[in-house]
């Protein structure tokens, strides 16, 4: 049997967001598409304060935010503007360039209140690297859940567990959310060549060894683990087919051809990019 991977994160700060970033990193730069991994930290914010994420590009990946607490304000260069609540998926496909705005409603900074979630993101099989972009958000009571004997699955996006969700990715890709209860027990298979997970919060074990949480274990492929959790547990699952070829990052950035990268920071920095509408302010190459 393999020994699992374990890679501990780095905090970071987003626009005054903490976040601990354990994907990518130098023992691994991707699990499935998966090529970015942000867990913001649960914070509470006073009245009047909160996120505000500048305008920004992307290319060649897709972003998915999923948030546990709070609530974000999703704008872009296609004219989406959407709330997305807790328990919702808010779902962009860059293709060849797209630029978006988040950040914390208005109707929600006139009080205090909380901010924990994710944000991932996908890269873009080559077929798509260079397509329309797009946006799509699905509330909560869409995603497909499973319980059974103390252990919730519910599928953010992609298939597993014998569920499917209305996310339109674009390779096979697996990301579930995990609640298990206290002395619960949660086979993971091998329906996905590669799988990463990673604690959120509580105690846990993986084949007997235990899981530090706000750590990333990457599992061994084509092996079934067992998850035990010691206390309540809450932790995410994700992965999928391997990328087809390496992709290189750069800033908000992913591509398999160094050279649209480069082409790429060449337009936002001339302006030469879509804009958000009704938005000014951006945030400069770094």
């Amino acid at each position: 049997m393999t020994t699992p991977l374990t890679v501990r994160p780095r905090a970071e700060d987003v626009e005054g967001q903490p976040i601990l970033r354990p994907l990518p990193s130098a023992k691994c730069r991707s699990v499935g598409p998966f090529v970015f991994f942000d867990h913001m930290l649960q914070t509470a914010y006073p009245a009047g304060k909160g996120m505000n994420i500048r305008q920004h590009p992307h290319i060649g990946l897709s972003t998915l935010t999923y948030l546990f607490e709070g609530q974000l304000q999703h704008k872009d260069s296609l004219g989406s503007d959407q709330v997305v609540d807790a328990g919702d998926v808010s779902w962009m496909t860059a293709g060849s360039a797209i630029a978006h705005v988040e950040r914390t409603p208005e109707s929600l900074l006139g009080s205090a209140f909380v901010m924990h979630g994710l944000q991932v993101w996908l890269a873009s099989p080559k077929a798509h690297e260079q397509g329309p972009g797009h946006y799509s958000h699905h509330p909560a009571q869409s995603l497909p859940v499973s319980e059974n004997l103390g252990v919730s699955i519910r599928m953010i996006a992609g298939s597993g567990f014998c569920l499917e969700s209305p996310v339109p990715v674009l390779s096979p890709t697996l990301y579930a959310e995990l609640n298990l209860q206290t002395a619960t027990t949660l086979l993971i298979p091998t329906e996905h060549a590669e799988r990463a997970l990673y604690v959120l919060s509580g105690e846990a074990l993986l084949d007997g060894e235990p899981v530090e949480a706000h750590s990333l274990v990457i599992l061994p492929a084509g092996e079934e683990m067992t998850l035990f959790a010691d206390s309540d547990c809450h932790a995410v699952l994700f992965g999928g087919a391997p990328l087809d070829g390496p992709r290189r990052m750069n800033w908000n950035f992913v591509a398999s051809d160094p050279a649209r990268i480069d082409e790429a920071r060449q337009r936002w920095a001339a302006g030469d990019w879509p804009t958000v509408p009704g938005e000014s302010e951006r945030i400069e190459l770094p």
